[in-house]
């Protein structure tokens, strides 16, 4: 009898870790064949269509000065785009405030051109203002592409934003009392098909932050970091930030400084 029980528990075992063993085999193939989908139409990347157009709308005269953004100071001075993605958020002396770039091209619109930043955070995304703003950040990010991540905490805004991100990447709350960290701060987690990088560490920081803004296949959209963190906070059931606020500029900060030393691979891919 105590024989039976023995084959029978080790046959249960058996079965439970040859089970275990094929979910993990399937999902490794899965994440195998994203991973191959990706570099199979990474070439044709759509969002080289949003560069493009970001590039113009840049150069072209807009608002009420008929100005250009080719002066506008992204923190290596004016008119310079190269690398400066990389770098940023940052403080802005001009400013006296951290801005993440978003929200230092809405200053760049409002004081070269003349536009109304609440027209932007009022538009919807994927529409009016925020179309080209999209189109636009396209085009920075494109710019830094393959430098290294270099977010500076030295100045004391910089430093009390990253602390302000941590404490939002944590904090947990709404109906479901989600946080960030609920997907993002252990290794190996997913949601169906998808890896969720541990956002607390250098390597999954630089995996998470540093392949955005990019654009979604499922959507058919360039998605920039804002609109990520709009999306964050939708599926946490939390009532979505304002564009440009505080605490989004926050996450990024705090993001950005953690994948510090890891490569700038936007505009990414994603599903």
């Amino acid at each position: 009898m105590q024989r039976k029980l023995t084959l029978g528990l080790a046959s249960g075992l058996l079965a439970t870790l040859l089970a275990v063993s094929s979910s993990v085999s399937a999902q490794k193939s899965a994440t195998d064949d994203i991973a191959k989908y990706r570099e199979m139409i990474a070439d044709g990347n759509p969002s080289e269509l949003y560069e493009a157009a970001g590039e113009d709308l840049w150069k072209k005269p807009a608002g009420p000065k008929n100005a250009t953004l080719e002066k506008c100071d992204l923190g290596l001075g004016a008119g310079v785009v190269k690398g400066a993605a990389a770098q940023l958020p940052r403080y802005f002396k001009d400013t006296n405030k951290v801005q993440d770039l978003e929200s230092r091209l809405m200053t760049c619109m409002q004081v070269l051109q003349g536009r109304d930043p609440q027209e932007m955070i009022d538009a919807p995304f994927q529409k009016g203002p925020k179309k080209d703003m999209e189109a636009i950040v396209a085009y920075v990010v494109t710019a830094s592409k393959g430098d290294k991540i270099k977010v500076s905490t030295n100045h004391p805004k910089e430093k009390e934003m990253y602390e302000l991100g941590k404490r939002a990447f944590f904090f947990q709350g709404g109906p479901m009392d989600f946080s960030c960290a609920s997907c993002h701060a252990e290794n190996g987690k997913r949601i169906r098909l998808q890896d969720l990088p541990n956002l607390t560490e250098q390597k999954g920081a630089a995996m998470g932050w540093g392949y955005w803004p990019a654009y979604r296949v499922s959507s058919g959209q360039f998605w920039t970091m804002q609109q990520r963190l709009n999306d964050c906070y939708r599926q946490q059931r939390f009532p979505f930030p304002i564009y440009g606020s505080d605490v989004t500029i926050a996450l990024s900060m705090y993001m950005a400084k953690t994948a510090n030393g890891g490569t700038v691979e936007t505009p990414g891919l994603k599903r």
